[in-house]
């Protein structure tokens, strides 16, 4: 089965995948010129799956005001760049989103000897955000509900935003609070800043397709529910001690039907040769080891807790 998308990737030899200008731990390019973040592992899993290699992507770094414009124009054929499922997004684009990627809410950035500790405490004061993102009419609906107002101050990419905040031009940064975990990390010093404990909002961070071919959002949309399928079951033979198996039974399920969305039969096996199950993507990129140590929490599968639901493989 082909697909006009499908297509024009094998085409090019590459996927397009539109990520942010840099946030630890969703998508930054080091230094050595590789991109990493969890992100990043989602689109290389789907250029794992569709072209064979892992690293066959195209990065397409993109300021939040335009992640989903270039994906409708047809500069990328993917986005993975920290934007929440909204209707109002989905409704106002082109676009379909194939599944979150991050459960998340919007946090609180602040000085640790500022005394703030509660968002109410912010009102009235200055507070940095990223254009294009939802976070000023979260800050509106959220104050305003309360009686109360803060004046969102907003800048055009994460450098900026971070900048005046460590600059001191603003009280506090409002983002999605996984991404304030890598953002806090940049500061000079990153102990002196917390982010605070209440959320204001629901940020369901989601990959983005096209809405003109259906083929390739089901083909994404799978690429990503193998991940939390071969979660669960690797959870599942834990006590077993068969997790191995479990992941090549995983992969054998997903692989065969791999002919009826333009992929191979041995397209899963790569995807988890390559990134592995969501908890070693999230692992490796938000956990401890990294220095952000950002707890799974609305993140683990549904059997703890979490809000991920593994839809079967077959």
């Amino acid at each position: 089965m082909s697909t006009p998308t499908l297509d024009a990737v094998r085409g090019r030899g590459a996927l397009r995948a539109a990520v942010s200008r840099g946030i630890r731990g969703l998508s930054l390019r080091g230094d050595d010129g590789r991109w990493s973040g969890l992100d990043t592992d989602v689109a290389r899993a789907v250029a794992a799956a569709v072209l064979g290699s892992p690293e066959a992507v195209e990065w397409v770094p993109t300021d939040p005001a335009d992640r989903l414009g270039r994906l409708a124009r047809g500069e990328a054929d993917l986005t993975v760049c920290n934007v929440s499922w909204t209707l109002g997004r989905e409704a106002g684009w082109p676009v379909l989103f194939a599944g979150v990627t991050c459960y998340d809410g919007e946090g609180f950035l602040v000085r640790a000897d500022s005394g703030v500790t509660r968002p109410e405490e912010l009102a009235g004061r200055r507070v940095a955000v990223q254009a294009g993102t939802t976070s000023a009419a979260n800050l509106a609906s959220w104050y305003g509900g309360r009686g109360l107002a803060v004046e969102p101050v907003a800048f055009a990419t994460p450098g900026e935003t971070l900048a005046a905040y460590a600059a001191g031009e603003c009280a506090a940064y409002v983002l999605d609070r996984v991404a304030l975990a890598g953002e806090r990390a940049a500061l000079a010093d990153p102990s002196a800043h917390r982010i605070l404990d209440a959320a204001i909002s629901r940020e369901p961070m989601a990959a983005a397709v096209r809405d003109d071919d259906p083929s390739w959002f089901r083909l994404c949309r799978w690429v990503l529910q193998l991940l939390l399928s071969a979660e669960y079951e690797a959870d599942e033979a834990a006590g077993s001690g068969e997790r191995d198996k479990a992941l090549a039974r995983a992969a054998e399920a997903a692989g065969a039907h791999g002919p009826a969305v333009g992929l191979d039969t041995d397209w899963a096996a790569r995807v988890l040769d390559a990134v592995g199950t969501y908890a070693d993507v999230y692992e490796r990129n938000l956990g401890p080891a990294t220095g952000l140590a950002v707890p799974r929490g609305l993140n683990e599968l549904w059997t703890r807790g979490g809000l991920h639901y593994a839809v079967p493989l077959h």
